[in-house]
């Protein structure tokens, strides 16, 4: 390159003559020698062409060699997953008004909970100075569907009818007593914000298998009550930028400041786009700061999802049928069943981890009341989508999840009556359940005591169930790593096993 062809490429602003007068014709070479290599390989990690050679008959190894491709190594193993729907239901549902039978309290209403049962766990500020702590027995009837003969209270009717297909884990434990650090610890795996989240640490690992929309979205049910959400929980910690959750929202601008505004035809963004990138790849040369990097591949998603996002926010595509199978409230944007439909409707288009927030569960008081509106809520449009993802032949490779932060109290907090109890947080037993790739359909695992207040077989902590997502993604929990200030994180921190009895 002549003096005379350097000199008609330089810029008039002095911060840019600066910065190019860093860059000889070497580095410069290679440096873009090397960004172009990654952005092509970055192109082809997760998407379908990658498989294209790849049939139905072809031997696991075969596949594995080709999703090994993977810049980082990934998977680990032939994943069973290929995509995830996370319900997370905020609050904490009360897993012996829902799913954990316990006939032998029907006679022991109002009566002290034993301190041997109690063993001095901790108990919150809300209940631990009452004078007494009386046994609330349900108030809802259970019965057993299916062939897997699976309990289920008749506060979730719809959910019955797909009890073969669920893997319920009834032992679940966590460390955390409140709210926010529960909510935290069970997206992030740390109870202080900060840490990436789930669909982050995904992201990151495995890419995205596609081109116009983001690896992880967000969905969160509107007008939601209790306790508050915060972008942190799907937020990508000290990951690149690229690999945060993007929130999907109701209305007519489904994601934020996306839109081109008012009197702005946006003819000429991809020309600003190029010419905004030229800049930042002289800025990336000079400094090597990997977040420039990542906000130019934000600044192209956001250019791609103006087209496809209010082509994937659109519902009027779906049938009457379909409509009618997620309930009424489908229809209306930003209810929890109308997330539901479109959280499928994303996984059709490659999103890869779609998460459901759905606030409401946490019953201090008048707790039978509020169980039966949440479950009205959400219990039609659950089953609807283990039906539709199944019946789509989807359910095969996609995990559904459902579960909350942390379970109840079989005790009463506040006045106890026939009719009506309130329940307090319980960390040391609750209830989740899984759907779809590589669990066992129609299976429950873990047993609490008759109080549903100790785990008492096959207990899984936080970080077992962790690890056990991963590992049907391909991934070792263990070896998914990233460095941050001199230390290796995982989503496990250095606990979590593999729960292999959950699995297919």
């Amino acid at each position: 390159m002549c003096n005379d062809h350097q000199h008609k490429l330089r810029s008039n602003n002095k911060d840019l003559q600066k910065l190019e007068s860093q860059l000889d014709r070497r580095h410069f070479l290679k440096r873009t020698s090397l960004g172009i290599g990654a952005l092509a390989l970055g192109s082809l990690l997760g998407t379908e062409k990658l498989f294209a050679g790849i049939g139905k008959d072809s031997a696991p190894e075969d596949i594995l060699k080709a999703y090994n491709k993977n810049r980082l190594g990934l998977p680990h193993h032939l994943p069973k997953a290929k995509r995830i729907i996370y319900l997370f239901q905020s609050g904490g549902p009360s897993q012996m008004d829902l799913f954990d039978y316990k006939p032998k309290l029907s006679d022991m209403f109002g009566k002290e909970l034993p301190d041997s049962v109690m063993s001095g766990q901790r108990l919150t500020g809300m209940s631990g100075n009452q004078s007494t702590l009386p046994i609330a027995p349900s108030t809802f009837n259970f019965k057993q569907y299916g062939e897997s003969r699976a309990w289920v209270s008749d506060a979730m009717p719809y959910l019955s009818e797909v009890v073969d297909e669920l893997c319920f884990i009834k032992g679940m434990q966590t460390d955390q007593i409140n709210h926010t650090p529960a909510i935290t610890f069970m997206q992030t795996g740390n109870q202080l914000p900060g840490r990436p989240s789930i669909g982050s640490w995904l992201s990151y690992g495995l890419g995205s298998d596609n081109e116009n929309l983001p690896t992880f979205i967000t969905l969160v049910s509107k007008n939601g009550k209790g306790q508050p959400l915060k972008a942190s929980l799907w937020g990508n910690g000290f990951l690149p930028t690229e690999h945060q959750g993007v929130q999907f929202r109701s209305g007519k601008d489904p994601v934020l400041y996306l839109s081109d505004p008012e009197n702005y035809d946006g003819n000429d963004r991809r020309h600003m786009l190029d010419y905004l990138g030229d800049l930042n790849n002289l800025q990336h040369d000079a400094y090597g700061d990997p977040e420039i990097q990542a906000r130019m591949s934000q600044y192209e998603m956001a250019f791609k999802m103006q087209t496809s996002v209010p082509e994937v926010s659109d519902l009027s595509d779906e049938s009457e049928s379909t409509f009618e199978m997620y309930g009424k409230d489908s229809r209306d944007p930003g209810t929890y069943a109308a997330n539901c439909l479109m959280a499928r409707k994303l996984l059709e288009k490659g999103v890869k981890f779609v998460q459901l927030y759905h606030q409401g569960w946490d019953q201090h008081n008048y707790c039978p009341g509020g169980v039966k509106s949440q479950s009205k809520k959400t219990d039609q449009a659950t089953a609807a989508l283990i039906k539709d993802l199944k019946q789509r032949g989807m359910l095969d490779d996609t995990l559904v999840v459902w579960g909350g932060e942390f379970g109840r109290t079989v005790y009463s907090q506040g006045q106890l009556t026939k009719e009506n109890y309130g329940r307090d947080h319980h960390p040391k037993a609750f209830t989740m359940w899984m759907a779809g790739a590589g669990v066992k359909p129609g299976f429950t695992f873990g047993e609490t005591d008759d109080f549903s207040y100790n785990v008492v077989k096959d207990p899984v902590h936080v970080h077992d169930f962790h690890a056990t997502l991963l590992h049907l993604f391909g991934v070792d929990h263990e070896r998914l790593t990233f460095k941050h200030q001199g230390r290796r994180y995982r989503l496990t921190d250095v606990h979590g096993n593999v729960v292999k009895d959950l699995l297919t």
